[in-house]
């Protein structure tokens, strides 16, 4: 399969770049066309332009600075998203990338009437969602009920690509980690990962 690996870190060190590694060295294994989009490494602007705000209802979108982006989101069958979890939702840039990048006549069309919107991802068919958060796991599902998850699963995916399975994995207590741990979650990464053999 085509998968892209979409990584959002500040700091080359992170736990999610090196995540993002094994993930990459596991999709490479299996035999899948991989692609790496880093959004901080590639300077990715997240605030959606006047521009493109203007042309959200028209009938082209202005997608010109983010054609590329575009083009490999529409041309990918997996998708593969590494990211701290920060106040319990995507770091600034990443949303950025969903608010620009997933824009519509790219990952969505809207209706006539200002409807539902129609999804245009069909080619997605895989979704693993890999992020890190500081806090314990029992406040992010019994107090808060999994926003990020949630998000992804009902509005992103649920509206532009309808086709997808999602996979979501969260690493929590993330500075407080030792060696064992992480070879652990690695190790389910893994797991999660081998579901994607053909």
């Amino acid at each position: 399969m085509k998968c892209l690996i979409v990584t959002t870190h500040p700091l080359d060190d992170s736990l999610c770049k090196h995540l993002g590694k094994h993930v990459e060295n596991k999709l490479i294994q299996i035999g899948h066309e991989v692609t790496i989009e880093d959004l901080y490494t590639e300077n990715f602007e997240p605030a959606l332009t006047a521009k493109e705000r203007k042309s959200y209802y028209r009938e082209d979108y202005d997608s010109s600075n983010i054609e590329e982006q575009a083009r490999r989101l529409q041309d990918t069958e997996a998708l593969v998203l590494l990211f701290p979890t920060w106040w319990f939702g995507f770091p600034a840039i990443l949303k950025g990338w969903f608010d620009r990048v997933w824009g519509p006549g790219i990952a969505y069309d809207h209706a006539s009437d200002y409807g539902p919107i129609k999804p245009r991802l069909n080619n997605l068919r895989k979704v693993l969602v890999v992020t890190t958060l500081g806090s314990p796991w029992w406040v992010d599902r019994l107090v808060l009920w999994q926003p990020v998850k949630r998000i992804m699963k009902l509005a992103l995916l649920g509206a532009c690509a309808k086709k997808s399975k999602l996979q979501f994995l969260s690493l929590y207590n993330s500075e407080k980690l030792d060696e064992q741990k992480i070879a652990l979650f690695k190790r389910k990464i893994g797991k999660a990962l081998d579901t994607w053999r053909e």
